[in-house]
């Protein structure tokens, strides 16, 4: 393996490093960001890292490039292979270890991969720490020494961290769980046997082509399995991971998508009366019957910026008890670590079903209706889509229109709202549009959506 020292900048991400394998990502490429990994925490003191790898065909050859690099700066390695990205962060309170990465795609198509890396106890690398990485590898002062690699077993404590974080009632839900063939695969089995659950599992072996549908479960197209088997079973829910497991989707008993930002109303209504802190995360895409549902209960609206590790900073740095973002990561700090886990999310919305009679529809009885767009997603390029978000930006101010700028640009109208912001993980403009009424939501999208294009 050798050194390179022109890695293409643009797989250095808003909160990741992802690229297409064999193109931007290479055996080299990642052996040059290991080196550079392994240099740059010992600048911040560290000595120890810990690294795992999600179910890609690439990724135990990106993850052992990645681990010699590393190790050859003299840091020391403890290496818990095959993992969900979940599991990963477990691994941080588990081993006591800090800096660290996961060589994953997340939710991306199968010729993706990439790195969600921590350097210290700031957590995932985003934004601006990414980018100064980038230019400490540029640079290529890679420090030399003999590090070693300590392989780690995190399986079996994992599981008892999940299982003590839940509290069944004595209703027995009848579930469909789809992990798309993700790395959630390989331990959603294990999570569920011997709890009071009827589970039915569909694509819940790993199978790193995806064959039966793109993990990602927050696009509704891709649960269409998922809603036949649940009619067909005549389940109470469907609950899907994405490919790394750290985020959820969910149909109801009669197989219709349930947003996010509807499914944190139906946690909020359950735990709003047992933490003590009464304020709510949640990014700049979710719908306003979820702040209309927040007023309601008397809890604090905090609207933040959407990206896991930004999410996941805030969760910590402002002490929140329950978090989320429309993609589906949701965020446990009550009687669970914090950090997001789809499989755990599920657990959740199963142990809110089995203490009740109710259906999961009817959980969510009494929102306030708007009418919302699916995220769009308009492509574009790296360079380009900032100068495209500026663009509505100077729009929505000329037109005087109050606006929320914590990321990209959400309009806000006593009728709807339009956002418009530059994905953190791919060429893309995304947007989302919501209005009153179905008329209302399309006019909105109309004024927006010609700017975008």
């Amino acid at each position: 393996m050798k050194i390179l020292k022109n890695i293409n900048k643009h797989i250095f991400r808003g909160y990741d490093i992802r690229g297409i394998y064999g193109n931007d990502l290479t055996e080299d490429v990642a052996y040059t960001i290991g080196k550079g990994f392994g240099s740059y925490i010992q600048e911040l003191g560290k000595k120890i890292a810990v690294v795992g790898h999600d179910n890609r065909i690439s990724s135990p050859e990106l993850s052992n490039a990645f681990i010699k690099g590393a190790i050859e700066t003299g840091i020391t390695i403890y290496n818990i292979g095959l993992v969900t990205t979940p599991m990963y962060y477990f691994s941080w309170d588990n081993l006591g270890v800090v800096s660290g990465a996961m060589v994953t795609a997340s939710h991306n198509p199968k010729e993706y991969n990439g790195f969600k890396i921590a350097f210290d106890e700031r957590g995932n690398a985003c934004g601006e720490m990414i980018q100064d990485f980038r230019k400490y590898i540029e640079n290529g002062n890679f420090k030399e020494g003999k590090g070693e690699v300590i392989n780690k077993d995190i399986r079996e404590d994992y599981l008892k961290l999940i299982r003590s974080s839940i509290d069944l009632g004595n209703r027995k839900v009848k579930v469909v769980l789809d992990a798309g063939n993700g790395t959630g695969s390989v331990v959603i089995k294990d999570v569920f046997k011997g709890m009071n659950v009827d589970a039915t599992y569909i694509f819940c072996d790993s199978d790193p082509d995806f064959p039966n549908h793109h993990p990602d479960p927050c696009v509704e197209a891709n649960l269409e399995k998922l809603k036949q088997k649940v009619l067909e079973v005549k389940a109470d829910i469907g609950l899907s991971i994405d490919g790394d497991a750290d985020r959820v989707g969910v149909v109801d008993e009669n197989a219709n998508f349930i947003p996010v930002d509807q499914l944190m109303i139906i946690v909020w209504r359950d735990i709003y009366d047992k933490v003590k802190n009464k304020k709510a995360l949640y990014d700049v895409k979710c719908s306003k019957s979820l702040e209309d549902e927040l007023d309601k209960l008397g809890i604090e609206k905090v609207c933040y910026r959407t990206g896991n590790s930004y999410m996941k900073a805030m969760m910590k740095e402002g002490d929140f008890n329950f978090g989320g973002e429309l993609s589906g990561h949701i965020f446990f700090r009550d009687k669970f670590p914090g950090f997001d886990d789809g499989i755990y999310g599920c657990l959740r919305l199963i142990e809110i079903l089995s203490r009740t009679d109710k259906s999961f529809s009817s959980l969510l009885d009494g929102i306030n209706k708007y009418y919302s767009t699916p995220e769009i997603k308009v492509k574009s390029t790296d360079d380009e889509k900032f100068k495209i978000v500026d663009k509505v930006k100077k729009y929505a101010k000329s037109k005087g229109y109050k606006i929320n700028t914590i990321d990209g640009v959400r309009v806000e109208f006593d009728d709807g709202w339009a956002l418009v912001r530059a994905s953190n993980t791919g060429p893309d403009i995304t947007a989302r549009f919501e209005g009153e009424t179905e008329d209302r939501m399309n006019q909105i999208k109309e004024e927006f959506i010609n700017l975008i294009q």
